[in-house]
């Protein structure tokens, strides 16, 4: 981190896109997610690397964008797609994860029975 506190490809001021998988919401790949990760350059909201869509980390390859953060309640870190490694970084602008009321794994009504089969 540098001495004013940036990091190149973090942009703090950048909303999520939403509250759940910008793609798996637009019905594409299955459609439910496991766990959702936020870019932290664009706010980008896409689905884990365990969910079998894999959105956010596609994101991330196309976009030129390796920074994900975790998009769940509770957790505050930082992930480079580029280093695989975990990083440390400024707070990202509201909300900083889904909503609570939203489940895990989600949407609520699209996911199904056997999921935890198809966790990668």
């Amino acid at each position: 981190m540098s001495d004013d506190n940036t990091i190149p490809g973090i942009d703090p001021s950048v909303p999520p896109s939403g509250e759940g998988c910008v793609e798996c919401l637009a019905g594409e790949g299955q459609g439910w997610w496991f766990h959702l990760r936020r870019c932290a350059a664009c706010g980008h909201v896409g689905c884990c690397d365990s969910s079998p869509s894999q959105h956010a980390a596609a994101h991330a390859r196309s976009a030129g964008h390796p920074f994900l953060a975790s998009f769940e309640p509770g957790e505050d870190w930082y992930w480079n797609t580029e280093t695989e490694q975990f990083y440390e970084g400024p707070p990202l602008a509201a909300p900083t994860a889904h909503p609570t009321t939203q489940p895990a794994p989600g949407p609520a009504g699209r996911v199904p029975n056997d999921w935890q089969q198809r966790l990668r």
